[in-house]
């Protein structure tokens, strides 16, 4: 497919002759600020004016007002309707929801979408995530059977479930399936008025940061790669090619502004979200949940290629051309017109296994910020002592020695070894296994910041 701006890019000269546009035009935006893989497209464009920034002025553009307005949604299958309705022209919306924008599309007589760039990933597929009420008796997602289990129905989450459930014993027919918003599905988590809630992120960390849910299955344990990004009305694309391309370099601004930062970016983000720092420090920092990167790799094809099989399955999504919806063309052109290079970022990939090894584990000081601990024994000394004068603590983060994901301290189950170490876990299953193996016992964290204590 070949629009104007790849054209100029590529130093085509263009043979007809295209009349300048209207005196204004209108770019209208779908985002969701309570998720987080979409900010870097989302809430950090929109505060920080990055598509002012780069919105084309000169030539057919010289004469032109934009008006740009934001809506925000709690999840991507309301994107997709308005963007039917010609109410939006642009969204930013997870795997799962992006795949059934373009199939709905396709579906009608004439009207399509482009999946333009991406936003972020993670390569092992952690961002949703299976919670239940911290009282439960349930640990593992094979004791969902026969119980009532929520979800956004059309969002990310809901694609994971439905995977899960298909690569489980269980099955779809064999749990009470409820389609319920992330707000409600979280309330109802703390309430204990569900059994369990599948949800993408961040809710899964606030729920457990606020000490009402806590995980039993993880998005990684999919073997599926968990990514957002941006889909466009195909009319507005081709008419308006270089605004497209300017909002893919917002994109390329807004994730170079949260890696310059990300204490300064998390803090900046609570404000416009709502969402605490701390659980976007999960996401955002260092070894954290989410790659940034608005490439559109092979692989991520394959993924949403997978994905569409599973909502097939479940007979939830009509047929998707990929071919035509997918295009590298404006963000190839943002590259190249931003100095950067495209194929090396498309190559790269972020494995959090290999890539979070050696990272440090993390307590936050509510006065002194980030403190770093090579070891467990040496994190888990700092935080007694800090305790033991009374300190107020925002977070501690560890990490999960099947995954590599960054943990919540309080959340994660700690293996004590007879020899003294310490590993920690993202599920109760697997620290079991690996307490019988090494002869250790499963512990919680209180109770492994106990035994170093501070003795009078």
């Amino acid at each position: 497919m070949k629009y104007r701006s790849l054209l100029l890019g590529l130093g085509l000269a263009l043979t007809v002759s295209v009349p300048a546009y209207a005196k204004t035009i209108d770019i209208a935006i779908g985002h969701q600020s309570m998720c987080t893989d979409t900010y870097m497209a989302g809430i950090v464009v929109k505060e920080l004016e990055l598509l002012e920034k780069h919105l084309p002025t000169g030539g057919d553009y010289a004469d032109v007002t934009y008006n740009i307005s934001w809506s925000d949604y709690t999840s991507g299958g309301p994107i997709t309707n308005q963007m039917l309705a010609n109410k939006l022209n642009i969204g930013v919306m997870g795997d799962y929801p992006l795949i059934v924008n373009g199939a709905k599309f396709q579906e009608t007589e004439s009207l399509r979408t482009l999946y333009v760039a991406g936003t972020g990933y993670n390569l092992k597929g952690s961002g949703n995530a299976v919670v239940v009420p911290v009282a439960s008796d349930i640990y593992s997602f094979d004791d969902l059977k026969g119980k009532a289990v929520s979800t956004p129905v059309g969002s990310a989450a809901w694609g994971m479930l439905l995977k899960a459930l298909q690569d489980s014993d269980i099955g779809v027919e064999q749990v009470s399936l409820k389609n319920q918003s992330p707000a409600v599905g979280a309330a109802n988590i703390a309430a204990g008025k569900i059994d369990a809630h599948a949800d993408f992120c961040p809710w899964s960390e606030l729920m457990e940061f606020r000490g009402t849910g806590r995980k039993i299955y993880d998005g990684s344990e999919a073997g599926v790669p968990y990514l957002h990004g941006v889909v466009v009305r195909e009319d507005f694309a081709k008419e308006y090619p270089e605004v497209v391309t300017a909002f893919v370099k917002a994109i390329i601004d807004a994730g170079a502004w949260i890696k310059a930062d990300p204490m300064k970016a998390v803090e900046q983000m609570e404000k416009w979200t709502g969402v605490e720092k701390e659980v976007l420090y999960i996401y955002f920092s260092k070894g954290g949940h989410l790659t940034l990167d608005p490439t559109i790799k092979d692989e991520w094809v394959e993924a949403l290629k997978f994905d569409h099989t599973v909502l097939a399955h479940e007979q939830a999504i009509p047929p998707l051309d990929f071919e035509a919806w997918i295009t590298e063309d404006f963000v190839k052109a943002a590259y190249a017109e931003m100095g950067h290079d495209y194929a090396a970022d498309k190559a790269s990939l972020v494995d959090p296994v290999a890539a979070n090894s050696g990272l440090p584990n993390e307590i936050w000081h509510a006065r002194d910020g980030i403190s770093t601990f090579g070891t467990l024994p040496e994190f888990l000394k700092a935080v007694a002592e800090l305790e033991a004068t009374g300190a107020k603590l925002n977070a501690t983060y560890v990490y999960d020695k099947e995954t590599g994901l960054k943990l919540f301290g309080k959340t994660a189950f700690f293996v004590h070894t007879p020899d003294g170490g310490y590993e920690t876990f993202l599920r109760k299953p697997e620290a079991d296994a690996y307490a019988a193996e090494a002869g250790g016992e499963v512990i919680d964290m209180a109770a492994a910041v106990a035994t170093f204590a501070p003795t009078e």
